[in-house]
């Protein structure tokens, strides 16, 4: 089965610089356990190490795109190189002065192909190399152009300072959400502008209704009931660092535990579909699949899904997120793949990557 993801995007350059997906949700999720075999979507690479956290004996990242895979090498080299403070550094989660030199210091640890395509994006590492994306740049445009006209600095710190949850939707109401918000959120976070700026426009082709109006709605609720000042992505888009709040595979009691399992991490540039193709049947524990299905038909998706039920072992969990196409396990493979609807309510309620409209996580049924 060819992707229908791959025949669709442009996929020659990096999309994702960072993994904009929460690894607790995904980890809460998954339930990996020691000596499991995890597959993921690798993206960036951040969900995918954070995996590594959980000591499992085999974590495999595939990817569409050699940019993204680019990504997650350069990270690797980083955790076996670097201090946590100079990993920081170099991702761009704190400010430094210094990348060009970490990057040196990485540079031997990658493949020639990867050197290559890393030395020649001298900007982007003078910028953080998570700031590197088509996606990233699209917040920076907002973060610089268009969010200034809408609020004052001093307002976005103020924002970002923890509040009690009846504080917050007081702030939000009385002090953030005002008609030229709305105006601009409605702008610049449509379907056209994030299709152009943003994410490639096939990703929209089965979205329905309008994209601002959702994302409006989740923005409104990781304002109000979540705590803006330990979000890490919201800390991103409105500064452009993570300040004191940083996603999971970047926290210092994370670091040692993820640089201990490196080994067990491998990747490949392979569609999802011909990897699975090629497992043993109950062969895999976890899968991360991001928005994988976001970008593909209904049948393709639970073409792909048959793949997984083969490949996957009795217990095992599928965790993934829709953006706006709704996809989840259709209803006449009940009996292989069983929705775990109140464990993903609750993570998505607690999901600080607040523009996906929904989690979804599920499990592989033993044959009957």
């Amino acid at each position: 089965m060819s992707s229908e993801a791959a025949q669709n995007a442009d996929f020659s350059r990096i999309r994702y610089a960072q993994c904009w997906e929460d690894a607790d949700a995904l980890l809460g999720a998954l339930d990996v356990q020691p000596g499991a075999t995890c597959l993921s979507i690798a993206s960036a690479g951040d969900n995918a190490l954070a995996l590594l956290a959980r000591d499992p004996a085999r974590v495999v990242a595939v990817d569409l795109n050699p940019a993204q895979l680019a990504c997650l090498e350069l990270r690797v080299a980083a955790y076996r190189e670097l201090t946590h403070p100079e990993l920081l550094e170099l991702i761009g989660s704190r400010p430094s002065q210094r990348r060009e030199a970490l990057y040196q210091r990485c540079r031997p640890l990658l493949v020639r192909e990867t050197r290559e395509f890393w030395d020649a994006c001298p900007d982007e590492i003078r910028s953080g190399i998570g700031s590197a994306g088509k996606f990233e740049r699209y917040f920076a445009m907002f973060r610089h152009r268009v969010l200034p006209l809408v609020h004052r600095r001093a307002l976005v710190e103020k924002l970002l300072v923890s509040r009690d949850p009846e504080a917050r939707h007081a702030f939000y109401e009385k002090e953030w959400n005002t008609w030229r918000w709305k105006l601009m959120f409605r702008l610049f976070f449509s379907r056209a502008v994030m299709g152009r700026a943003g994410r490639d426009p096939s990703f929209f082709k089965y979205v329905e209704g309008s994209v601002a109006t959702r994302i409006l709605g989740r923005a409104r609720y990781a304002l109000t009931e979540l705590d803006p000042a330990e979000n890490p992505y919201l800390h991103w888009i409105l500064t452009g660092t993570h300040g004191n709040a940083l996603p999971f595979a970047l926290r210092e009691e994370n670091f040692d535990a993820i640089r201990r399992n490196l080994d067990r991490l491998e990747w490949r540039l392979v569609p999802m579909e011909e990897f699975l193709d090629n497992q043993p049947e109950d062969s895999i524990h976890a899968f991360n699949l991001s928005d994988i299905f976001e970008y593909i038909s209904p049948e393709n998706t639970r073409a792909m899904l048959e793949k997984i039920a083969r490949a996957g072992a009795p217990g095992a969990r599928l965790a993934y997120w829709n953006t706006l196409a709704p996809r989840s396990r259709p209803d006449n493979m009940a009996d292989r793949i069983e929705a775990k609807e109140a464990l993903a309510k609750s993570l998505h309620a607690r999901d600080k990557a607040f523009f996906y409209c929904r989690f979804v996580v599920e499990e592989i049924l033993p044959a009957s």
